[in-house]
């Protein structure tokens, strides 16, 4: 081999040797890479987490064959929005389960959901809208049906009943949609519920089709305001452990847009470590059996 040859082989293995380690990132490009995402998303990476950017990215950098962060934004900037939702996966953390924080979960459906219930029945209008924002893989939609199935039971078919459930990412919302989960999704679940509404099937446990179609999927950035004003009007707003992502004046942004949302009388419930202390004083704050929502004044 030539010493030209050489040296294009000895500058190929020090990328690869690098690209094994883990690209570093400067002050600068997480910098841009964070106010990147922040435009896009409206999710804020605090400096102290720079090291999530580089254990999380790096091996996509690698993928893409690109040696830097700066690189990086500069093939963001001109990707059509393929890489985008990468990223959006990436920089989030999908940490769910069905029947996911139960004390919660008991307060809501022993008060809030039958208040809500019994003010429809009284009106004559035997509708109920749910509006689940940040629904991950679609644990927390669906845990919803099956609390409105043991509520309403047999009443249930005399109801018209829509939970629009979002996401930023369009992996999660297909994977909701698709209704297959593994052992993991069930780690907080009572047996009878994976007996009662999930079968057996290669790869999992699939959930029965009649509730799969009780839910709207669709992929929603939380940043855009047009897209969140289409969602429908609801009586119930779940948005939990996701306000986390999100710096005040996008809460704000965020909470505000819940609000309006809302019908009079209407819920938002957080996560149970999330407040809207500071953020918002529209609502007034609900305490159930332990567990605060936020309602909305009729």
């Amino acid at each position: 081999m030539d010493r030209a040859g050489k040296r294009r082989m000895s500058t190929l293995f020090s990328k690869s040797t690098s690209l094994r380690k883990g690209v570093k990132i400067t002050d600068q490009e997480f910098v841009d890479l964070r106010d990147f995402i922040y435009d896009k998303s409206g999710i804020y990476v605090d400096e102290k987490r720079k090291y999530l950017f580089e254990s999380r990215f790096s091996r996509r950098l690698g993928q893409l064959g690109l040696t830097s962060f700066s690189d990086y934004v500069k093939y963001l900037k001109v990707d059509r929005g393929q890489e985008l939702q990468r990223v959006f996966e990436l920089v989030t953390t999908n940490e769910t389960s069905f029947c996911r924080d139960t004390k919660q979960l008991d307060s809501f459906r022993d008060n809030l959901l039958r208040e809500i219930l019994d003010r429809q029945r009284k009106a004559g209008r035997l509708e109920l809208n749910i509006w689940s924002a940040g629904c991950s893989s679609g644990e927390e939609p669906y845990t919803l049906v099956f609390l409105l199935l043991e509520t309403l039971k047999a009443e249930i078919a005399r109801w018209k009943i829509s939970i629009t459930a979002v996401d930023l990412s369009e992996e999660m919302i297909d994977k909701a949609r698709a209704g297959i989960y593994s052992e993991y999704a069930f780690k907080t679940t009572p047996d009878e519920i994976r007996k009662r509404y999930f079968k057996p099937v290669e790869g999992g446990w699939e959930l029965d089709p009649r509730i799969r179609k009780l839910v709207n999927f669709q992929p929603l950035n939380l940043n855009d305001a047009l897209a969140v004003k289409r969602v429908p009007r609801s009586h119930i707003v779940f948005c939990r452990n996701v306000i986390i992502y999100f710096d005040d004046a996008m809460k704000r942004k965020v909470v505000q847009a819940f609000y309006d949302n809302l019908l009079p009388g209407g819920y938002l419930l957080v996560g149970h470590s999330e407040s809207l202390h500071k953020i918002s004083q529209s609502f007034r704050p609900v305490l159930n059996a332990g567990a605060i929502a936020y309602k909305k004044e009729e």
